[in-house]
């Protein structure tokens, strides 16, 4: 019997886990159980911001996927690996934690604004999944990286982990939706970011320079496999950035979560009409 396939979704942001019932996040809550109904295996991960009651959703620590630290400018950080059901979908959110990025703070900022570390808590989350599912010894066929939070992800599965036997052919998808960080992240980020085998050549535009949304999106853009539109308005100069990089694109269908399924099959599929999708 043929194994079914596996979708690893990324997402910064998941109703009923954060509240209110923005688009994007019914997006990220409906699509983990589309694709399982559908026959996928699937693993959801998402950042445990502060504001997530963890008693009311259930949380409890997987202590055997805790205790890895994510080493970000020689700082250690240790990753707490927590996890809760969403019992009528019949799924389970995986979230990455630690106390100094998540676990007493919101989302991307509070009332002083948008926290100067976002660049760091967005390492520990994309590398904190990914070493993960490492450990889980689970191969994800396909990769759906939705929000900014994930948009390293590219990055370090098409360099770093490009040649482990977990993500060696593993389809990379961007979703691009209009949630952006406003405050720029520090000159220092491009050596932050670095690990053993992302060469620095792929770093090179964000060198030297404060790295705002755009920069972030077009190096998520430039390693990513295709690019999905989850939103009816986003960044148009990212937009566009992304219809000229040749990658198959998935235009905004609004509550059409089957275009979402349909357009990751014809990726595993290898489609020749990969293109533009309408």
């Amino acid at each position: 019997m043929k194994e079914p396939n596996r979708i690893l979704f990324l997402s910064q942001e998941i109703y009923p886990y954060l509240a209110e019932e923005t688009p994007i996040r019914m997006l990220n809550r409906k699509l983990p159980e589309l694709f399982q109904a559908k026959g996928y295996e699937t693993r959801t991960f998402m950042p445990k911001f502060g504001e997530i009651n963890e008693r009311r959703n259930q949380l409890h620590e997987v202590i055997r996927l805790s205790g890895m630290n994510i080493i970000i400018e020689d700082t250690d950080h240790p990753l707490l690996l927590k996890v809760a059901s969403i019992q009528s979908a019949h799924i389970q959110i995986y979230f990455t934690d630690n106390d100094d990025f998540f676990h007493h703070r919101k989302g991307i900022g509070d009332e002083n604004g948008e926290y100067r570390d976002n660049d760091e808590r967005t390492i520990f989350y994309v590398r904190g999944a990914i070493e993960t599912v490492k450990k889980l010894r689970w191969t994800p066929d396909i990769v759906f990286c939705s929000g900014w939070m994930a948009a390293l992800a590219p990055l370090y599965l098409k360099t770093a982990y490009a040649d482990t036997p977990f993500f060696t052919h593993t389809k990379v998808v961007l979703s691009l939706d209009d949630n952006e960080y406003k405050k720029a992240f520090s000159t220092k980020f491009s050596s932050k970011l670095l690990i053993e085998g992302v060469p620095p050549i792929k770093v090179r535009s964000l060198q030297g320079f404060e790295v705002g949304y755009e920069e972030l999106m077009r190096l998520a853009i430039d390693n990513a496999d295709a690019i999905v539109v989850s939103a009816p308005k986003v960044n148009q100069r990212v937009m566009n950035y992304a219809e000229t990089s040749g990658k198959p694109i998935l235009k905004y269908h609004a509550d059409d979560t089957q275009a979402y399924l349909d357009f990751c099959n014809g990726l595993l599929a290898d489609a020749p009409d990969a293109g533009v999708q309408g």
